[in-house]
């Protein structure tokens, strides 16, 4: 359930209306950096590709991350040469960086990237956006991991990619496969509103995006590939790794404080099947169900651990008031985030203490249980106590669940929809207002063409992109 619905709130997830004649549907990128060797290759062979096999109007974009050697003459002379192959120049490093700058500038509806070792086969690449054409999918990546990929990579390398895969998935829940692999799409409006929200300019851009995009409920398509190592690979794997690790402890801090507003980036109701009106049906019940049961079960072990533990030191009564209190807190975040789906901090103050008056009406319950215990036999036992409680709490458990559903968390959808009619009517014609993190100013795009420069702000610097024109070539005969 979302209660927040701010202008950035993307619209219904459709099918990309076909496009005028020479306008690019899909914007692939190659970030390099001291490329000079296989950059010419690269994009020949992507070219010939996309030219031979792809449907609609394409455009291939060298993103030069400060090389300082030919790249740049290379990517000149590309662009020269094939009308389809733009590029430019940034002065500062980081691969997220460049792809963040492109992406933020294109006009094509579905942005992608590879690596230009092309280690993943190119028959993938049509598999990979045709989701996001068709309007299924909000990002799709390429996966090594899948059962039915083939991959070709020494023992080393498959050890790291999966042992980093392994941490994604126990310390920010990850369910993606494969966060490392050099081969993913983005639809245009999911990335303006939700580049804003990646602070990595580096390696880990990838995973902190696809961690965002999934905690916030998007859709994301897996294609599995074939994918053979490149030996002369420039990655410094030790480098990288660490700043992994420190982004993973970043984002998961973030994730758990609620400091990012994830609501910015969800649907809007009726985009998932799971909130249309279906007779005989109430929307979202079982899936709320599901969560408050599992939340409820955690939070009684809770209770009864807080309970045991008060009770060392303090009488019943006491003690099953400050369980009770401590695990409400807990269990008014846990619902408000994992059952009723609320993320970020706002109306987190009101939410509890609504929560608290659900509390003051289960501290009813139980301390009446336990008096009428305590009036039925003087000096009842621990466990007797304990078999009251949990009645006690089953019953004040089902009239939390009614509270918590009617008036702590109400369906606000139709107030939802009223926002977002504008964005509704013209979903890829519309610029939303995206708020950064840090409440900054807009995030401004621009398109861009080659031979020209472009400008991209974001919340953390202004990067001034470089024209490399045609005529800045070398010489030698790269080719």
């Amino acid at each position: 359930m979302r209660t927040d619905s701010s202008p950035g709130t993307l619209p219904a997830r459709e099918h990309l209306p076909a496009a005028p004649a020479g306008t690019p549907v899909l914007d692939v990128v190659i970030p390099v950096y001291n490329e000079e060797k296989d950059l010419q290759p690269c994009v020949r062979r992507l070219h010939e590709h996309l030219d031979r096999t792809f449907p609609y109007a394409f455009r291939i974009t060298i993103a030069d991350n400060a090389s300082t050697d030919t790249t740049p003459q290379v990517a000149g002379r590309l662009a020269a040469e094939i009308p389809e192959v733009t590029t430019f120049r940034m002065e500062q490093k980081g691969r997220g960086r460049a792809l963040r700058a492109v992406w933020s500038a294109s006009d094509a509806p579905v942005l992608a990237y590879m690596d230009v070792d092309l280690s993943t086969d190119l028959n993938a690449l049509l598999p990979l956006v045709a989701p996001l054409i068709s309007g299924h999918s909000d990002l799709a990546i390429g996966s090594r991991l899948a059962r039915s990929s083939r991959v070709v990579r020494g023992p080393k390398r498959e050890f790291i990619s999966r042992a980093y895969n392994l941490i994604l998935r126990g310390s920010l829940q990850a369910r993606f496969s494969d966060a490392q692999c050099g081969f993913k799409a983005i639809r245009r409006d999911v990335a303006q509103v939700l580049l804003p929200l990646v602070e990595d300019t580096g390696w880990f851009f990838d995973t902190e995006m696809l961690v965002l995009a999934e905690r916030a409920g998007l859709r994301i398509h897996e294609v599995p590939v074939d994918w053979v190592d490149d030996p002369d690979s420039t990655v410094h794997i030790v480098r990288t790794a660490t700043d992994d690790l420190k982004g993973v402890w970043r984002v998961g801090r973030a994730l758990a404080t609620g400091s990012l507003p994830l609501d910015r980036i969800a649907r809007p109701f009726g985009d998932d099947p799971r909130d249309r009106d279906i007779k005989d049906v109430p929307k979202g019940l079982a899936r709320q169900l599901v969560g408050f049961c599992v939340v409820g079960a955690l939070s009684t072990l809770f209770y009864l651990l807080l309970y045991s533990g008060f009770r060392v030191f303090s009488g019943s009564q006491i003690a099953n008031a400050l369980a009770l209190l401590v695990s409400a807190v807990a269990n008014t975040a846990a619902n408000r985030r994992l059952t009723f789906g609320v993320r970020g901090r706002g109306g987190a103050v009101r939410h509890q203490a609504q929560g608290l008056v659900v509390f003051g009406i289960g501290l009813a319950l139980t301390s009446g249980s336990l008096a009428a215990l305590n009036a039925a036999t003087s000096e009842p036992a621990h466990s007797t106590e304990l078999a009251v409680l949990v009645a006690a709490n089953l019953a004040a458990t089902v009239l939390r669940f009614l509270l918590f559903r009617a008036w702590v968390f109400p369906d606000r959808r139709e107030d939802d929809a009223a926002v977002r009619t504008p964005y509704e009517a013209t979903p890829y014609e519309a610029t939303p207002y995206v708020t950064t993190p840090y409440d900054t100013a807009p995030y401004d795009t621009a398109p861009f063409r080659a031979g020209e420069a472009a400008s991209v702000t974001w919340p953390d610097a202004t990067v001034q992109l470089l024209p490399v024109r045609p005529h800045d070539t070398d010489s030698r005969d790269l080719r």
